[in-house]
C-alpha cells in the first residue's frame, strides 16, 4: 500500500494480533500514557509534545499511528549480527528472508518487558534460524535508531544490535529459518557491496531496508 504524506494510519493487525501476542500497546490514544516512565526507559531520548511522542530522528510519510509498530513511541530491538569464516578466507554472514516481504535482514526483534537486549539477540537468533551462540562469544553494541518502513512519526525503531564472530569453520553451520523467517542463509559477506552483489544473483533479494545503514558500518568497518 502507498501512504500518503500526513496519513493517519495504523495497521489494523497492531489491533488484535499485536495485542494478544504482547507486541503491540492496547491503547489507542497516546495521550494517555505515562511518558514519563517510557521517556525515562527509552533508548534514544525523544521528545513529547501535547501527549504525543515525537520521531527523535526522521519525518515520515504517516504523522498520526504507528504505520506498522506496535508501540507508541520507540520500539525497542536487538539484533544479532553473527558471521563465521570458511578456511578459503571467506567471510559470510547470517542472514533471514522476512516473512512480510521487506528483504533480508539480520535475525532480530522486539525486546520482551524484562529482557536484555544482548538476550534478545540470543533469543532471536535461535527463534528464527535454530543456531545457538554461547554468551562468551557476544560482543554488545550501543542502541542505534533504525529507518524501519513501517516506522511513524509517533512510532519508530531503536536496535541493539549484538556482533558473534563463530571464528573459522570448516563447514557453515546448518540454519533453517523459522518463526518469522521465510528461510535462513549464509551469505558471502566481504563487504557491504558485496553482500547486495550475492544477494540479488543468488536470491533476487535486498537488504531490509532498516538495515542498510547498520550492516554498511558492520561489513565495512569492522576490524
Amino acid at each position: 500500500m502507498v501512504l500518503n504524506k500526513w496519513r493517519t494510519w495504523t495497521d489494523p493487525e497492531t489491533f488484535t494480533v499485536g495485542v494478544a501476542e504482547g507486541w503491540a500497546d492496547a491503547e489507542t490514544d497516546p495521550t494517555r500514557i505515562d511518558w514519563t516512565a517510557r521517556q525515562a526507559a527509552a533508548a534514544i531520548p525523544f521528545a513529547v509534545i501535547d501527549g504525543r511522542p515525537v520521531n527523535p530522528a526522521e519525518l515520515t510519510e504517516v504523522r498520526y499511528g504507528r504505520n506498522g509498530l506496535g508501540r507508541w513511541g520507540e520500539n525497542l530491538m536487538a539484533d544479532a549480527l553473527v558471521t563465521a569464516t570458511t578456511s578459503d578466507g571467506i567471510r559470510w554472514l547470517l542472514l533471514i528472508e522476512r516473512g512480510d516481504g521487506h528483504g533480508w535482514a539480520v535475525p532480530g526483534g522486539s525486546v520482551e518487558p524484562g529482557e536484555s537486549p544482548a538476550d534478545a539477540s540470543a533469543r532471536e537468533l535461535t527463534e528464527e534460524t535454530g543456531l545457538a551462540v554461547p554468551a562468551e562469544r557476544w560482543r554488545a553494541g550501543t542502541p542505534v535508531y533504525v529507518p524501519d518502513p513501517r516506522a511513524s512519526a509517533e512510532a519508530w525503531a531503536v536496535t541493539v544490535p549484538a556482533s558473534a564472530h563463530l571464528g573459522t569453520v570448516a563447514d557453515l553451520p546448518v540454519v533453517v529459518g523459522a518463526d518469522d523467517a521465510r528461510r535462513a542463509m549464509w551469505v558471502r559477506a566481504d563487504s557491504y557491496a558485496g553482500l547486495c552483489r550475492e544477494l540479488a544473483a543468488w536470491f533476487g533479494g535486498r537488504v531490509f531496508a532498516a538495515h542498510v545503514a547498520m550492516l554498511t558500518g558492520f561489513l565495512d568497518g569492522a576490524a
